[in-house]
């Protein structure tokens, strides 16, 4: 009993996550690299740019239908509300993720959205549910919000 009890406890965060990775590791003039995770268990998804300086990490909390984008860069965190017209659903992106696992971007680019930043900093981040809240935590947050058209 003890036995199942632990291959359980090590073998759900293993079927919870599905993984991309975008780039190489080779010296073939890729300068950084991107990997997509999606959490089922928690209907997260996560993608982080690997580029030195110029990373950035982004979370999409489909509990919260909050996203935020934390750029290392200008050490900021930017949240704003997902646009369910331009983002795949969390199932979706996991087809997607587990379809394309191990190659890179195909296709057209997706649908441009523009936001508008209040430059106001969030008080309280809690409001944002616990993932954003724990990757924005310490660092100036703000809100941006979707333009028309």
């Amino acid at each position: 009993i003890v036995f199942a009890g632990l291959l359980g406890v090590f073998l759900t965060p293993a079927l919870a996550f599905t993984d991309i990775n975008i780039g190489g590791d080779s010296n073939s003039g890729i300068s950084g690299q991107q990997s997509v995770s999606v959490n089922n268990e928690h209907n997260v998804a996560n993608v982080d740019n690997n580029n030195g300086w110029d990373s950035w990490h982004v979370l999409w909390d489909y509990n919260t239908n909050f996203a935020a984008v934390r750029i290392f860069k200008k050490k900021v965190c930017i949240v704003h509300r997902m646009n369910k017209d331009a983002m795949p659903s969390l199932h979706a992106l996991d087809a997607l993720v587990k379809e394309k696992k191990g190659k890179g971007p195909e296709g057209p680019p997706p649908r441009s959205l523009m936001y508008s930043i209040n430059p106001e900093r969030v008080s309280d981040l809690e409001k944002l549910g616990k993932p954003i809240a724990g990757m924005c935590r310490g660092i100036p947050t703000y809100i941006a919000n979707e333009l028309e058209g």
